[in-house]
């Protein structure tokens, strides 16, 4: 595959994933799969997830901050619980990022379409989960601080391994907290978000586990796409967003449920991405 092949696959895929990011998040299960295929076709089969996780991140992560940005004012009334909530942010993203890279890689893409299975269930629950954890009208709400801390800890460990699907868990986390309006919490879970992504970006990035020559051209691509995203998210039906999303990840399930073989023991061990910033045209 070209580089000019590979950049009109991952650049499309790039731009629609910052638009769903923007819209109703979700946005990975439409560049990790495409990643995968483009740095599998590249590295070789069953060599390219680590590296596409962590240009995955990489590549959607300046969005993430743009958006975090956008939300500083909502978020200045919840700033006692930005500072509550930054420690474990930042430090399930590192645990969660340096399991990815210092595990196997035939482990990382055994564990991918159970990945992407979870973060589609939690689309798919999403509005029972919100609507589980909200208190009832007249109730006296409870102190959950210390039980969203805990909360907030695991999802940062999942955030900096694959993080699909962190804001859907972060929305029904922070709810217990009863602290302000919804686009308050909403600043506060795009705050923490950018934390757990800016973290993971930049293990990722000092671990070497990140394709440059695709990554930059879909940062570019992300941020056009995320601006679109933010543009139409006024015009646009958020219910109808998520079921594409929701149908993009099952599909996506299915696919790579049926492509896991039943034992690969006899199949040789993948090459090692010794320098992932060099794009390699895959040999005939």
């Amino acid at each position: 595959m070209e580089y000019w092949q590979a950049c009109l696959i991952v650049c499309p895929a790039a731009a629609v994933g910052g638009a769903i990011n923007a819209i109703a998040g979700g946005g990975t299960l439409v560049t990790f799969p495409a990643l995968m295929l483009v740095l599998e076709s590249i590295s070789g089969a069953g060599s390219g997830a680590i590296l596409a996780n962590g240009t995955n991140t990489v590549a959607l992560c300046p969005g993430s901050f743009s958006s975090s940005w956008g939300y500083r004012r909502e978020v200045r009334e919840l700033w006692r619980w930005t500072q509550l909530l930054t420690l474990p942010s930042v430090l399930g993203a590192a645990l969660g990022s340096w399991l990815v890279i210092t595990g196997e890689e035939q482990m990382f893409r055994a564990m991918v379409p159970w990945l992407i299975c979870l973060a589609t269930a939690l689309f798919v629950l999403q509005p029972r989960l919100s609507g589980m954890l909200q208190s009832p009208p007249g109730a006296q709400p409870a102190d959950h601080r210390w039980l969203v801390t805990g909360l907030q800890l695991v999802i940062g460990i999942y955030g900096g391994y694959f993080g699909a699907g962190i804001g859907i868990l972060m929305l029904s986390s922070l709810s217990l907290l009863n602290a302000g309006s919804i686009h308050q919490i909403n600043g506060l879970k795009t705050i923490l978000a950018g934390l757990i992504n800016g973290v993971s970006m930049v293990i990722f990035i000092a671990d070497g586990s990140v394709h440059w020559p695709l990554a930059i051209p879909m940062i570019v691509s992300a941020m056009a796409g995320g601006w679109a995203g933010a543009t139409w998210a006024r015009r646009l039906d958020k219910r109808l967003v998520r079921k594409i999303v929701i149908g993009i990840g099952i599909t996506l399930t299915v696919w790579y449920f049926s492509q896991m073989p039943a034992g690969r023991e006899s199949d040789p061990p993948p090459a090692e991405i010794t320098s992932p910033v060099i794009f390699k045209e895959n040999p005939q």
